[in-house]
């Protein structure tokens, strides 16, 4: 499964609440985070956010090359041997950032990622949804995406909601403005749910 949204939106402190639940009930759970993960991701992580200026289409690339290692040598092993694995960002960060906010468009930066993921897509994706101003507020201005204008995260957020409509059958949004504690016990319930059918 997949944690997305605006920077500043709680998906790290989701991730970690939700980790802790899945290894209670005994589960064995593999976190991993985009881009990082491995040594070539956090080459990458490096040169993405705090590297120079770059075009759309050399940052959806890198993010790629990143999640293409951490699929192979992460990820697939993972799944191979029963574990969960729970994603801090994945292919929807590329879709919404590159794809939609950036204007390379959603199917080219799909296409683009499913190849780089073996086509290894997550069975839910979480959504936390914040607005923009209140989320940047929240996270502080730290890396080079951070910093970004208002207006761009702005559009971030709005890719989301587009992204919310067009996979519903995975994307579920939830208040990002919950109290942490109430909101992971919704996404908690959600997900156990789903392990169940």
């Amino acid at each position: 499964m997949s944690f997305e949204g605006v920077d500043g939106s709680g998906k790290s402190t989701q991730v970690d609440l939700l980790a802790s639940a899945l290894r209670a009930d005994g589960r064995e759970v593999v976190v991993t985070r985009e881009p990082g993960g491995t040594e070539v991701g956090e080459l990458v992580r490096e040169v993405v956010l705090k590297g120079p200026e770059m075009t759309p289409l050399a940052e959806a690339a890198l993010f790629a090359a990143s999640r293409a290692e951490l699929v192979a040598t992460v990820i697939k092993p993972a799944l191979e041997r029963g574990a969960d694995v729970i994603c801090d960002r994945y292919v929807d960060s590329s879709l919404a950032y590159q794809g939609i906010a950036r204007g390379i468009g959603v199917d080219d930066v799909l296409a683009l990622n499913l190849h780089a993921t073996q086509n290894v897509m997550p069975d839910l994706t979480v959504l936390l949804v914040v607005n923009a101003d209140e989320a940047a507020a929240r996270a502080g201005a730290t890396d080079r995406l951070e910093r970004e204008s208002a207006a761009f995260r702005r559009r971030v957020a709005a890719a989301y909601d587009e992204l919310a409509r067009l996979y519903p059958e995975r994307i579920v949004a939830f208040d990002g403005t919950l109290p942490p504690a109430e909101l992971a016990a919704q996404i908690t319930g959600r997900l156990r749910a789903e392990l169940v059918r």
